[in-house]
């Protein structure tokens, strides 16, 4: 059987892989525009804002998660375990103290955000801290932890800036083409205007499926890594399916903050039950997901500590 290490490795091999199909699809269009248009003044332009943009966006992520989610910061005499947990693992793993958050609501979950282990916080709601007990409230906490020290928010951030690229970039060619390449001046305009078209509609979508992909991936990632930051998986693996118990969806959950969450904000165990009854769980529907399913994740923690 594969150990923690061995699980690691593979989720980072996967992730790599996604990322290349990625970057493969923006180097597609970015040629394809400077080919058709014979032009790419325009193309090197609007990349360049766009990276711009997405950067600044990038060095103010964390705050404008934690202020989207209403979090408030803590003091050690507030919540003395939260704090000590995260300071012991920090101490054992030796990376920073990250800032510290609670959010004032009674469904379980926590996230992770900034750009770096220097620059990062942690939060969680009232309702984690009051249900779970000590070893799986450090599972949670390391799972945190590992998203900031495999830099996940870096990675989430690079694929939100190709995304962007990826949309900017469409949007141009498909008005350029209405514009100046839709008339017989071209052979086969009419042909390629289409094929733009069907590009403007379908790359977005695929593109949102692999970057929600490369999220679930990373979920994976950080449980095994907090297994190894923990030496229990099995604390995380029990907070896990908590969570998964759970009956009542976050009541300040956002699309723009969900994929950052331990567990998908907006879920319940009913709507997990219903997915699952019906057989969703590796259905089409499943691509759109932020998170894996629990049940998947607790296989994976528990089955890896099944060492041959």
């Amino acid at each position: 059987m594969a150990s923690l290490y061995t699980q690691q490795s593979r989720n980072v091999r996967r992730t790599f892989f996604l990322m290349s199909i990625f970057l493969i699809v923006v180097i597609a269009i970015a040629w394809f525009a400077s080919y058709y248009f014979n032009s790419s003044l325009i193309l090197y332009i609007v990349v360049a804002v766009a990276i711009a943009i997405n950067i600044t966006a990038y060095w103010r992520s964390d705050k404008v998660a934690i202020r989207l989610t209403r979090a408030k910061p803590i003091t050690r005499e507030e919540y003395f375990d939260y704090w000590n947990i995260v300071e012991n693992l920090c101490i054992s793993i030796g990376v920073p103290m990250p800032k510290l958050y609670i959010i004032d609501d009674p469904s379980p979950n926590a996230f992770a955000t900034g750009r770096s282990p220097e620059h990062s916080a942690i939060v969680v709601t009232k309702g984690l801290l009051e249900m779970m007990d000590k070893s799986e409230l450090e599972g949670v906490l390391a799972h945190e932890l590992a998203h900031i020290q495999n830099r996940d928010t870096l990675l989430m951030t690079v694929t939100v800036v190709l995304f962007g690229i990826v949309a900017i970039l469409l949007d141009i060619v498909l008005h350029a083409a209405t514009m100046f390449g839709g008339d017989d001046r071209r052979e086969g305009g009419f042909v390629i205007l289409i094929a733009i078209l069907v590009a403007y509609l379908v790359v977005p979508i695929v593109l949102s499926i692999i970057r929600l992909a490369i999220s679930r991936k990373r979920e994976f990632l950080a449980d095994a890594t907090a297994g190894v930051y923990t030496r229990y998986p099995e604390g995380l693996a029990s907070a896990l399916e908590k969570i998964g118990k759970s009956h009542q969806p976050m009541r300040r959950a956002s699309s723009a903050t969900a994929h950052l969450f331990i567990s998908d904000p907006y879920a319940t165990s009913d709507h997990r039950k219903k997915k699952k009854k019906e057989g969703l769980g590796f259905g089409l529907h499943r691509l759109f997901d932020t998170h894996p399913p629990i049940e998947k994740r607790v296989e994976a923690l528990v089955g890896s500590q099944q060492i041959s």
